[in-house]
């Protein structure tokens, strides 16, 4: 894989990562509203703790986080603090040292009240350490207080997500493949569509454990379930290198990443133009060529005199096919098996006659003795792309090719590919 299309899934995979977040620190949200809704008193507070607690939350409230945790440290300076009064404190003082981004001083008050804590309480406390941890990037505390998290009964969404990301972050990529595996696995059976995250992971685990084959159907399964440009770059980049792969779809590679956008240098329009022209589609080429032109990737540079030489002989190979497509349709249909018809029915469509082409395809399917039926099915099923009056069979025959050369690759691909 190319290095720009391996940086592409990676940076894929940095922003799922960084879109899971660090879970928000949230302790004594709600001890801000009732300190300011309901009296001091009325919550078994002294006025020397409750006067500053209230002023407290509503400094908070205006976002002066830092003037409020001068006043809790006012209310934690008098005397005989009461057992009621500590936890106000320090649910007070995580949130408006969280706020002010004092993460230490958050960490010190939300230990203390876990250690009081149980139950529902606990986990949510330990849920926010965990956070609080992960932020300062001591993910061996994180984890810890994590796993307390878990045990206490708390396993919500933001708990799931702190794990991925801390998991993300271990090296296990073993442990990662695993878990992920199983999370797709399941929704799969479930009949939902994975979630973006677990293929993101899954496929960053097995790129990392040199696992070629898993990692292209993740991909693929990325560009199923969510496809996106960086997916395709990643996927096409990598789908020549599968095992059992025939160089035979090269050019049919090419396509698709011309059509998903993640094709544009020079010398890859200078390629596919050449491929296309070996396949005996001079039409195609002239295609190619002229996009090339026009995205200003020809015709320009130290090269621009070669492109020019390219652009001509499309352009003779071009009005020779015109000439000759006839003849040849005759000589295929008379040929013992349809490979020939196949052929010259997509250079037909090539041509432009999309349904003299499709007629002499299913000509050739219909013959038979095919050396590759599978990829005669493909050309079909590309061809009947072509024309809105069969648009809506591609789909059905794309869908039909089977084998594992590449060819069910590239079909799949041309059912998700934006027409």
């Amino acid at each position: 894989m190319s290095t720009s299309t391996s940086w592409s899934l990676r940076r894929a995979f940095r922003a799922h990562a960084r879109s899971l977040g660090l879970v928000s620190l949230v302790a004594g949200a709600a001890l801000v509203a009732a300190l300011t809704a309901t009296p001091a008193a009325a919550q078994g507070l002294r006025p020397e703790v409750g006067r500053p607690l209230q002023a407290a939350g509503e400094l908070l409230k205006a976002g002066r986080a830092r003037e409020a945790l001068a006043k809790v440290r006012e209310a934690e300076s008098a005397s005989g603090i009461t057992a009621t009064e500590r936890n106000t404190i320090d649910g007070m003082k995580a949130a408006a040292a969280q706020r002010a981004g004092d993460l230490g001083t958050a960490i010190q008050a939300l230990e203390a009240l876990a250690g009081r804590a149980s139950g529902a309480q606990l986990g949510m406390y330990a849920e926010q350490l965990a956070s609080a941890y992960a932020q300062q990037r001591n993910n061996a505390k994180a984890s810890e207080w994590l796993a307390k998290a878990i045990a206490a009964g708390n396993n919500g969404p933001a708990v799931k997500q702190l794990q991925q990301y801390l998991q993300s972050t271990s090296g296990d990529y073993g442990a990662i493949a695993r878990d992920a595996a199983a999370a797709v696995a399941a929704a799969e059976a479930a009949g939902r569509r994975p979630e973006e995250g677990d293929l993101l992971r899954l496929a960053d685990a097995q790129q990392k454990t040199n696992n070629t084959n898993g990692y292209v159907a993740t991909l693929q399964k990325l560009l199923l379930n969510h496809p996106k440009k960086d997916y395709w770059s990643a996927y096409l980049g990598r789908l020549p290198r599968k095992s059992g792969f025939s160089p035979r779809y090269e050019l049919d590679v090419m396509r698709l990443r011309l059509a998903t956008g993640t094709l544009g240098k020079t010398e890859e329009f200078m390629e596919m133009a050449q491929l296309a022209l070996q396949a005996g589609l001079p039409h195609e080429a002239k295609r190619i060529v002229e996009q090339g032109y026009k995205a200003g990737a020809l015709g320009t540079g130290a090269e621009a005199a070669r492109h020019q030489r390219l652009r001509d002989l499309a352009d003779k190979q071009v009005a020779e096919a015109t000439a000759n497509l006839p003849r040849q349709a005759t000589e295929a249909a008379a040929e013992k098996s349809g490979d020939e018809l196949v052929k010259v029915g997509y250079a037909t469509v090539s041509a432009g006659n999309v349904d003299k082409g499709l007629a002499l395809i299913q000509q050739g399917i219909t013959k038979g003795q095919l050396k590759r039926p599978d990829e005669a099915r493909l050309r079909l099923g590309m061809a009947q792309l072509q024309s809105a009056k069969t648009r809506a069979q591609a789909a059905q025959t794309l869908r039909s090719v089977k084998g594992d050369d590449g060819a069910a690759e590239i079909a799949r691909l041309w059912t998700i590919v934006p027409q």
